[in-house]
């Protein structure tokens, strides 16, 4: 057994969601939201994180010395696999791992509304999973890919950075194609996926103009593109997209999105009451009304719209946090930490 995996067996033993490597500090995790020092390893030295990424990518630590970051995957054996950052910190190289579950989730236990099971029926265009770091993106797309894997016969393409779940194919074709690995950037192969033939695109992020670029033009072109974002409502998701082009480009821009896109969830997560975690979310489907405010770049009006439009499976964040917390998945106060308008939650659920 090496340093690396005594930590990382130790870590897995204790359920840890993160796992910080940092010179000149001993082992840190995060459980149960909170960081917790890893006992018995001692202060981590330079030559040790340096050695971690040595062991775990090889040749690959001259990219984080040109680079500065190096995102990769890992496994284990018998422990787990996970998602690794390497960086550099204060002239020094620091590891930020997460394990990543190896059992893809059934749709229908993540405690998602009906709608999102929706998207696995969908033909083509673009369906955005949006919310910070950690908040579930990866998980809710994978099970959606999962659920199309069992009921349906299409060819998907996966682009990642890096892979995180891994399918095994069955009524559908799945290739995962990894940056740095497999393919040098999200641009280059969405590039060379359009000549695959594929049916799904699932997309790591759209992280610049070339991508989201690529990405539009898939979705327009009959593909079914779903893919990330850091941004945290449907408002601020169309807004950050926009943003990303030249000014004279971005009326043109929403007139794409008006025609390409097809719906924008935004998730964050909670403590589940009695363990693990649940989502909450804000969905927006494009209605005509929706795509009109797009075309018009009447952005700000897109809340009100989701909110008059429940009955056609559109959900405000705060409907989301009320049904976890009136169903006995959530604990009120912290449904009402996360909330838009914590007031008015709090009166819904009868805690003011």
């Amino acid at each position: 057994m090496t340093l690396l995996s005594d930590i990382l067996t130790c870590a897995h033993e204790m359920g840890v969601s993160d796992i910080f490597l940092v010179p000149d500090h001993a082992p840190i995790a995060v459980r149960h939201k909170s960081l917790t020092e890893l006992e018995g390893f001692g202060i981590l030295s330079e030559e040790d994180t340096e050695g971690f990424v040595t062991e775990m990518v090889g040749d690959r630590l001259k990219d984080l010395h040109t680079r500065r970051d190096l995102d990769y995957s890992y496994a284990l054996e018998h422990v787990s696999r996970y998602r690794v950052n390497a960086h550099y910190q204060r002239e020094n190289i620091a590891l930020a791992l997460r394990p990543i579950t190896e059992s893809i989730p059934d749709l229908n236990t993540l405690h998602l509304p009906a709608t999102i099971g929706n998207f696995v029926n969908m033909p083509r265009g673009l369906v955005l999973v949006t919310g910070p770091t950690g908040s579930g993106k990866s998980t809710t797309l994978a099970s959606v890919i999962e659920q199309m894997n069992v009921t349906m016969r299409r060819h998907i393409i996966t682009l990642e950075d890096p892979v995180e779940y891994q399918f095994v194919s069955q009524k559908c074709l799945i290739e995962q194609r990894e940056v740095g690995f497999d393919v040098h950037s999200f641009a280059a192969g969405l590039k060379f996926a359009l000549r695959q033939a594929p049916d799904v695109i699932l997309l790591g992020e759209m992280r610049d103009l070339e991508t989201t670029s690529a990405a539009l033009s898939a979705a327009e072109t009959g593909h079914l593109v779903l893919a990330t974002l850091h941004t945290q409502s449907a408002a601020q998701t169309i807004e950050r997209i926009v943003d990303i082009y030249p000014g004279e480009q971005q009326q043109y821009v929403l007139s794409m999105l008006s025609n390409a896109l097809r719906a924008v969830v935004s998730q964050t997560l909670l403590p589940k009451l009695g363990g693990g975690m649940v989502p909450a979310v804000e969905i927006m489907l494009c209605t005509a009304a929706v795509r009109n405010c797009i075309r018009e770049n009447r952005i700000h009006e897109i809340t009100n719209v989701i909110e008059t439009s429940r009955a056609e499976g559109m959900c405000t964040l705060d409907d989301s946090l009320r049904a976890l917390v009136l169903n006995g998945l959530a604990d009120g106060e912290k449904a009402i930490a996360k909330s838009n308008s914590p007031d008015k939650l709090r009166r819904d659920l009868g805690l003011a």
